[in-house]
């Protein structure tokens, strides 16, 4: 499982095909590169399956080996069940620290990198208040209002880091002392092998396991174009509850969770407001996730950007730059719709960053 996880070009989705196809990592492993080539995967992932990279895997069972390490495959009884139910969930988690935390019930905690000073207290205001009631607040560990709600939740409760690297390595280094404490009260988690630094493609793979381990999510300050919203939109695309805090008119970090109010995510004013619309489970923080009808994400059905972004990419691959380029969205929401749209079976990646279309 660690040797496939490793293959480049392979991510979730083709994971779960190869092992539909062959039975298990192992036969994966074992079949020739004409089978493999018949499933469509890249030239790259040909190349590592004929000879993997068995010196990494031993880097990730030395660091299995350690106190409060672990690894949860999808059939293991410690795999959060919410996150079990989303498209391609991860076929492998690596944490640091108490695993039973994520089956409890979660919050996502989300918003700008750059807070201002009210908003910073609010996430931790917040953060504090839903602990105690008895959610794990769940965050990405960032600068901001990640950090912000992160040290409230430890003030009277447990909270969950989903980080963008691997869990060896700390992003950013100066939140070291941060997930420290957070492994202590909760846990650290990563879908991604030992030794994976901060690549900027890894972290809207990342905002998805965010939303996916969450009853909900919670926006306190961002942008129009904030990778807050990708997380919004995730947990819309999982079923999830969103929930904004509106601002001043005159600040435009509030413009993003007035966007998402209007589009019906749910306006709270108060920590009570979030208790009372998840419900006793959430309230009592006990027991076993609600269990959440998964929504399942097609162009159809989602709004005009991502049409747009099908349309630019049109019938020859293209690289995220150009199709930002085409589509006038940041490079960020670009690549967290082209994962959407990958996981959907509606564009796959190939060789060289690019991106084709799959279907009409």
């Amino acid at each position: 499982m660690l040797a496939l996880l490793r293959a480049p070009g392979i991510g979730p989705a083709r994971f779960a095909r190869l092992l539909e196809h062959f039975g298990s990592a192992a036969a994966a492993l074992a079949a020739d590169r004409a089978e493999w080539a018949r499933l469509g995967l890249p030239d790259t992932a040909l190349d590592y399956l004929r000879h993997p990279d068995w010196r990494q895997v031993e880097r990730d069972l030395a660091w299995l080996e350690r106190p409060g390490n672990h690894l949860l495959q999808l059939d293991d009884a410690r795999y959060p069940p919410l996150l079990r139910q989303i498209a391609y969930p991860p076929p492998l988690l690596f944490v640091h620290g108490d695993p039973d935390c994520l089956r409890a019930p979660q919050l996502a905690i989300v918003g700008t990198r750059n807070p201002t000073p009210p908003g910073r207290e609010t996430a931790h205001r917040f953060a504090a208040h839903l602990a105690e009631g008895g959610l794990v607040i769940t965050s990405g560990l960032a600068l901001g209002i990640d950090a912000a709600a992160h040290q409230g939740a430890l003030t009277g409760g447990r909270t969950v880091a989903v980080m963008g690297t691997s869990l060896d390595q700390v992003y950013p280094a100066r939140h070291r002392d941060l997930a420290y404490a957070i492994a202590e009260r909760g846990a650290l988690v990563s879908e991604l092998p030992i030794g994976t630094p901060a690549l900027a493609e890894n972290f809207p793979r990342r905002n998805r396991l965010i939303s996916g381990l969450a009853l909900g999510v919670l926006v306190v300050e961002a942008a129009l174009q904030s990778g807050s919203l990708i997380t919004a939109r995730l947990a819309l695309d999982q079923g999830r509850e969103v929930f904004a805090i509106p601002g001043s008119i005159h600040n435009p970090l509030a413009k993003g969770c007035h966007a998402l109010i209007r589009q019906g995510a749910k306006l709270v004013e108060t920590a009570n407001d979030i208790l009372e619309e998840l419900g006793s489970l959430a309230a009592a923080g006990a027991g076993e996730p609600a269990t959440l009808a998964s929504a399942t994400a097609t162009p159809d059905a989602l709004d005009d950007d991502y049409r747009r972004l099908l349309a630019a990419l049109g019938d020859e691959p293209a690289g995220v730059d150009l199709l930002v380029e085409r589509c006038g969205l940041t490079a960020e929401v670009v690549s967290s719709m082209l994962l959407i749209l990958e996981l959907e079976g509606y564009v796959a990646a190939v060789p060289g960053g690019l991106y084709c279309r799959l279907k009409p």
